[in-house]
């Protein structure tokens, strides 16, 4: 009970009042919104059809740059998670437990693959109701490689195949976020059946509230905005700007590393013995494979290789920058000596404070952004941790869940176009809608708030089920001996 109240009295610190929204311009329609774009050659209407009819314009055809793009874009997140992410979390734990970080990486990447083809695409992209998708894509059903998927252009479209495949990335990578929280102790079976839970009914519900919606060729005109609004996602239709995640991977899963740490407990020795990185070096190229994938993650999110991609591309680059410098210098000044821990941490929280503002600010609010986050990262992580006393194995809450919301409040503020942001696209009027400051933080706040409220309540559930049927943690024998030969009976090095 007592870890239950921590919990919860830490989300309150953070907002919980907040509620959630989106206008998510990396989201991506359902299938039917294909269907309203234009619909499949095989679907050509019949002989007896109207002349009307039978002279339609003809279906949109993918870009094949924008399908290169797309393709490589999700590679390029691929190489974020395995072997980016694996590295860049291995390298910070302790040599006996190396092995343990990247076999976990390594099978919820898999997992969460499997699982995204089998319902967790048709349920994040179908719709059925504001909060959760159906399952008329199950199993991929109905999807070939003639099937398309709207972009953020009237009459642009990619293979839904590619939309599938760039999604499933992100599925694979939020889930692996968690880990780092609860690293060291927790046991692997009850890490896997947590992380299915996790995902279909946290992940899912949020990628679908953010990111769903009928595409740009569904608005027309005002009536028609109403009924895109009406069966689009709940934050979506509030108008949250989320471009590649801030609030579905970055909070989401921010938060539930925070409950994990709270309810596995601390690692033993904690705060009494040294539990230094065992290998920075390994650090340093998983945060630097972390950078180059994100801009497949941030850029690819706009779904087609134009001026906004670029844009996208280039505020991932230079707020990463700055949040590096910013950590870097922060440390300088308080502790004396710059690190290369500090280094890679401002990148990765750079990234994470720009991941939902990347295709809507400039490139100068991208830089206050990059050198804002990181000050307040290392003051989460150098201090309110200790306050409060939970074991935050590799910081996922201070670095992901406190940065997150940052660059999700920044969004709503940097997207004015007087600030040099790219405003709020009208697809009524097709340009830039007038940009209201009251409106948009609001609808920011109401997604910050539903992602660390339902995500809050879904890790504790879920935490508490695998508990009662498998247990949490390794036994105190296990967690000294380390996870590498206690859950694997392998060892990472042989020096």
């Amino acid at each position: 009970m007592k870890k239950l109240l921590s919990i919860f009295a830490l989300v309150a610190t953070l907002g919980l009042g907040l509620a959630a929204n989106t206008y998510a311009e990396d989201a991506a329609p359902a299938a039917e919104a294909a269907a309203v774009v234009a619909p499949a050659a095989d679907a050509a209407a019949p002989a007896e059809a109207a002349p009307a009819e039978a002279a339609a314009a003809p279906a949109p055809t993918p870009n094949k740059g924008d399908t290169a793009w797309m393709l490589i874009s999700t590679v390029l997140v691929t190489l974020m998670v395995i072997p980016g992410l694996a590295l860049f979390y291995g390298g910070l734990v302790r040599q006996k437990n190396m092995l343990s970080v990247l076999m976990q990486t390594f099978m919820i990447f898999s997992l969460m693959a499997v699982l995204w083809a089998i319902y967790g695409y048709s349920v994040a992209f179908t719709g059925g109701n504001p909060y959760y998708g159906g399952l008329a894509k199950a199993f991929l059903a109905g999807i070939t490689p003639d099937s398309i998927a709207a972009t953020f252009s009237k009459g642009v479209v990619i293979p839904e195949l590619v939309f599938v495949a760039f999604q499933l990335t992100f599925a694979a990578i939020t889930p692996a976020l968690i880990i780092g929280a609860f690293a060291e102790r927790m046991k692997f079976s009850a890490i896997l059946a947590f992380m299915v839970l996790w995902f279909t009914f946290a992940y899912l519900p949020m990628a679908h509230m953010v990111w769903y919606w009928d595409g740009p060729d569904a608005i027309t005109d005002a009536a028609s905005l109403e009924t895109v609004v009406a069966n689009a996602g709940w934050l979506w239709a509030k108008g949250a700007l989320d471009f590649a995640g801030g609030t579905v991977v970055h909070i989401n899963a921010g938060v539930a590393g925070l409950v994990g740490a709270i309810m596995v407990g601390k690692r033993i020795g904690y705060g009494k013995e040294a539990m230094a990185p065992h290998s920075l070096t390994l650090t340093m190229v998983g945060a630097a494979l972390l950078w180059v994938g994100w801009f497949g993650f941030n850029a690819g999110s706009n779904l087609e290789a134009n001026g906004y991609a670029a844009l996208a591309l280039v505020n991932t680059m230079i707020a990463t920058g700055a949040a590096t410098l910013s950590w870097a210098f922060a440390e300088w000044l308080l502790k004396g000596k710059p690190s290369m821990l500090g280094a890679a941490s401002g990148a990765v929280a750079g990234l994470v404070a720009i991941t939902p503002a990347c295709g809507f600010v400039g490139p100068m609010g991208a830089i206050i952004i990059g050198l804002l986050v990181s000050p307040i990262c290392y003051f989460f992580v150098a201090k309110v941790k200790y306050w409060l006393g939970y074991d935050d194995a590799l910081d996922v809450f201070g670095v992901h869940a406190v940065g997150g919301i940052f660059g999700a409040l920044a969004t709503g503020v940097f997207v004015n176009p007087a600030l040099g942001g790219m405003g709020v696209y009208d697809y009524v009027a097709n340009a830039v809608g007038e940009y209201n400051f009251a409106a948009q933080m609001t609808a920011q706040a109401y997604a910050v708030g539903t992602a660390i409220v339902v995500s809050t309540v879904v890790s504790v559930i879920a935490f508490k089920l695998v508990d009662l049927v498998i247990g949490l943690r390794v036994s105190e024998e296990s967690e000294r001996e380390g996870l590498d030969t206690s859950e694997h009976g392998e060892r990472a090095y042989h020096s």
